[in-house]
């Protein structure tokens, strides 16, 4: 049975132009919870309140079991919470060291740091990833800077691996690289994955759940595959819509449609019940991004 590797509730983080409003989740242990939502929906965020960058207003946050923060204490100081950090792994939509460091000497910092850091495995990365050390920060793509962070992330074994756009701005077979480093940590049932990222296909791959979020509140939280194997796009007529209306097999404000100016599509959960009740509409199979587009623009029928 999964143990929940992150446990975020009733979470709320208030800035002058945002906040964050009641989030909660989960993600198990031996999952991938991909987290989406358009720029500024919240998702960095959340991902700063759980990694000790940013303090909850209200809520809380357990990390391995372990509470790290809540709404009148924030431990991220303390050696309990530098003990759970040696078993989190964490990368970021940019290198995060000075650019005059080395590669050499990120690593030697890092080696130091960390007391399961793994030689082997960071030489591996570093050839998989075509990476010198003698190249600095500066020297180093935008992709470059990422492998960089995704092999010092993946060097000493993570239980849990944050990453927040960590494929942004890398090519499709470095990208492939990655989401299979990935999921060769998850062969260890304890280790978790929180992905947050734009490239939906990526997060199609690997995601074993989808969590989205919008103006800082969560909208849904399902299995990936409800939404990219059960679910459909129904293309309608007008009087398509109004028969799917007048059936009695939706409640008001059920169906969730998007117009346009030739046609609507609607949201249909089951697309193979769907086409059953209804075979005389079109309904294909729809992707995250679409699923994503009725859930955050939809009307409500």
């Amino acid at each position: 049975m999964n143990t929940d590797v992150i446990r975020v509730e009733g979470l709320c983080k208030h800035y002058r132009s945002f906040e964050l409003r009641d989030v909660s989740f989960t993600v198990p242990a031996g999952m991938v919870v991909g987290f989406v939502g358009e720029n500024g929906a919240g998702k960095t965020t959340t991902i700063d309140c759980i990694l000790g960058a940013a303090y909850p207003d209200a809520g809380s946050i357990r990390i391995f079991g372990q509470e790290v923060s809540n709404a009148s204490q924030h431990y991220i100081g303390d050696a309990a919470f530098a003990g759970l950090r040696q078993d989190i792994g964490f990368v970021f939509d940019s290198c995060p060291f000075p650019n005059e460091y080395s590669i050499g000497k990120i690593e030697r910092i890092c080696s130091a740091a960390y007391r399961k850091w793994d030689v082997e495995t960071f030489e591996q990365l570093l050839q998989a990833f075509q990476l010198e050390r003698a190249k600095t920060v500066k020297e180093l793509s935008r992709g470059m800077g990422m492998k960089v962070s995704m092999a010092i992330a993946l060097a000493h074994h993570p239980n849990l691996l944050v990453l927040d756009e960590a494929t942004a701005g890398l090519d499709p077979l470095a990208r492939d690289e990655v989401l299979d480093l990935i999921k060769a940590c998850l062969e260890r049932e304890e280790c978790a994955v929180l992905m947050s990222s734009h490239i939906t296909s990526d997060l199609e791959r690997i995601a074993d759940r989808l969590l989205c979020i919008d103006e800082g509140r969560i909208v849904f939280d399902l299995p990936t595959d409800s939404i990219t194997d059960k679910a459909g796009v129904a293309h309608c007529t007008t009087k398509d819509v109004e028969l799917l209306q007048e059936s009695g097999a939706f409640e008001p404000g059920e169906l969730v449609a998007l117009r346009s100016n030739f046609s609507t599509n609607v949201l249909a959960e089951d697309r193979f019940a769907f086409a059953e009740a209804f075979p005389e509409v079109p309904c294909e199979r729809l992707s995250i991004e679409e699923y994503m587009a009725f859930m955050l623009k939809g009307e409500r029928l």
